[in-house]
């Protein structure tokens, strides 16, 4: 059963003894109640409560102790990044996911910079939440593709123009993402909304481009670019 508090967001009346337990933080209710009904059907997932505001949530962050908060932006008062530095500040072993509607820069390099260590886009599925949340909890990265390609290209504008990495399109940078971090083919077509002949085309121009005959030697190269931490 659920209590409410008009100005603390909704709090379980009681925390979950075992599972990820998860704080959301959005000034929409519809938009918290919409997750909270999608993460309450995902095993070992509870959500102990949510806050319409930074503010709201640094306090009930000091009384659930969550290990996860899925965090809005764009919001009244402190926001999204000024949150997150805040709450990391009082619980470094946080685990902060921003969710948000914006896919582009500057948003993800702050908050990533800020400490968050997920960003996704409101537009994303159910399974991409439940698996950002699985995947910070273990203390992973996690950023959905959308958003992996914008911080990659960013990335790679700052380095010297004659980079190889430099021709590449932003959708190349999608799918070389992807097939860097082992998604079959099917996964990538399926992810991306496009036809598996027309991803090996985008496959083979990447090999092209970067002179690599091979998916381990794409991964390599990445990796010695710093686009790809070793064991992600």
């Amino acid at each position: 059963m659920l209590e409410q508090d008009a100005d603390a967001g909704t709090v379980a009346t009681a925390a979950s003894p075992d599972g990820i337990t998860v704080l959301l933080v959005d000034d929409h209710q519809l938009v918290r109640s919409g997750i909270r009904r999608i993460l309450d059907d995902a095993p070992g997932i509870h959500v102990v409560a949510d806050a319409g505001s930074g503010e709201e949530a640094l306090a009930l962050v000091r009384a659930h102790r969550p290990r996860v908060v899925l965090m809005d932006v764009n919001m009244p008062g402190i926001g999204g990044l000024e949150a997150t530095r805040k709450l990391l500040l009082m619980d470094p072993d946080l685990r902060i996911i921003a969710l948000t509607i914006h896919a582009d820069e500057p948003y993800p390099s702050r908050l990533l910079s800020a400490g968050a260590m997920g960003y996704i886009t409101k537009g994303c599925d159910v399974d991409e939440i439940v698996a950002a949340i699985r995947a910070v909890d273990r203390g992973e990265r996690y950023l959905d593709t959308e958003i992996a390609a914008h911080v990659a290209r960013e990335r790679l504008a700052g380095q010297d123009s004659t980079d190889r990495f430099g021709a590449l399109t932003q959708r190349e940078v999608q799918v070389m993402l992807m097939l860097i971090r082992g998604y079959r083919l099917q996964e990538i077509s399926d992810t991306l909304c496009l036809s598996p002949r027309t991803i090996s085309t985008y496959r083979q121009r990447l090999y092209e481009k970067l002179d690599v005959s091979t998916d381990v030697e794409l991964t390599h190269l990445a990796l010695r670019h710093g686009m790809l931490e070793p064991g992600q």
